[in-house]
């Protein structure tokens, strides 16, 4: 199959509702939402840096590549992408970002505001909620799960009807695998079954893989992006299981690898069209002026190419 066939290869059955699911991505101010969204569309369209983190709700969808802003009085302006980090916040209420990014063919991500931003009301974020179906909540690593987190999953987590995904970031600033073992032993104890899965993610690590397998699936975004996968393919299916209970394992990235920060990718497109693991194909890393990166292809073929997945240490999930 051609990658032009790939992309237009229908996601769920003629069936169901063609509407994709809507994921947020959530959790403290520089909890790494918008590194992790970079990441998952291949690309660099949102500010990562601290200084420039004050955003409000970014919806990301699939299309060619333009924005707008919705004002707070509901007009909408058309906007430069490379403007995003200069819209004016108090009259913003939504910026919308489309890209011709494959995983955004099988959901859209909406890039929510820091919780605890004392400069932002909650309401900015909080008036999106009904168009969320699922949350990918980031937590820092070295001070995972706080109070104020819990305090607002506890309010707001009723409302999602999909599977939401916790996502322990930053997780190569803890040194040592018994600091490790410690704050994913007692984040699940503390959430529970509040979400269906949590991983262990070291994001800096994962865009810096290029053609490292090995970083790669070290930094933790292996595990995940096929855990992500499996969730969004299946997501309309009937009676569906969600992946986390056949495959409840989390897997801890290795801090003491290091690499340059780059930008390279899964892209999601051969995935939808199996139902096999998919492979990474690879490809160097290659960034353009424009932002854009070249995706790690993945591909339900070729898999003896695929270097052989080493067992990684894992956590159970009845804590």
């Amino acid at each position: 199959m051609t990658q032009e066939s790939a992309m237009h290869t229908p996601v769920f059955p003629a069936a169901v509702p063609q509407r994709k699911p809507r994921l947020a991505l959530m959790g403290e101010f520089s909890a790494g939402k918008s590194t992790l969204t970079n990441l998952l569309v291949g690309r660099q369209p949102l500010p990562t840096r601290v200084t420039a983190t004050r955003l409000p709700p970014v919806w990301i969808s699939h299309g060619p590549e333009a924005a707008s802003i919705t004002a707070t009085d509901g007009s909408k302006t058309p906007l430069l992408p490379e403007d995003l980090a200069n819209v004016p916040m108090d009259t913003t209420a939504l910026i919308r970002l489309t890209l011709p990014a494959e995983a955004l063919e099988l959901c859209d991500l909406i890039d929510m505001p820091g919780i605890s931003d004392p400069n932002m009301p909650s309401s900015v974020w909080q008036n999106l909620l009904p168009e969320v179906d699922g949350v990918i909540w980031c937590t820092h690593a070295t001070q995972a799960w706080r109070q104020s987190e819990a305090a607002v999953w506890e309010e707001i987590s009723h409302r999602f009807e999909g599977p939401s995904t916790l996502l322990i970031t930053h997780f190569d600033k803890l040194r040592n695998s018994r600091d490790q073992d410690r704050v994913v032993r007692r984040v699940r104890k503390e959430t529970g079954e509040a979400f269906g899965a949590i991983f262990p993610l070291s994001l800096s690590q994962a865009l810096a893989a290029g053609e490292d397998m090995e970083v790669w699936k070290t930094s933790g975004a292996d595990s995940f992006i096929e855990y992500l996968v499996d969730m969004l393919v299946t997501w309309a299916q009937p009676n569906r299981v969600a992946p986390a209970q056949s495959n409840p394992a989390v897997s801890a990235p290795n801090p003491q690898t290091e690499q340059p920060l780059g930008a390279d990718v899964l892209d999601f497109g051969g995935r939808r069209e199996s139902g096999e693991q998919p492979q990474l194909q690879e490809s160097p890393a290659c960034a353009d002026a424009g932002g854009r990166v070249t995706p790690r292809r993945v591909t339900p073929v070729k898999r003896s190419k695929r270097p052989a997945r080493s067992r990684p240490e894992t956590y159970p999930t009845g804590e």
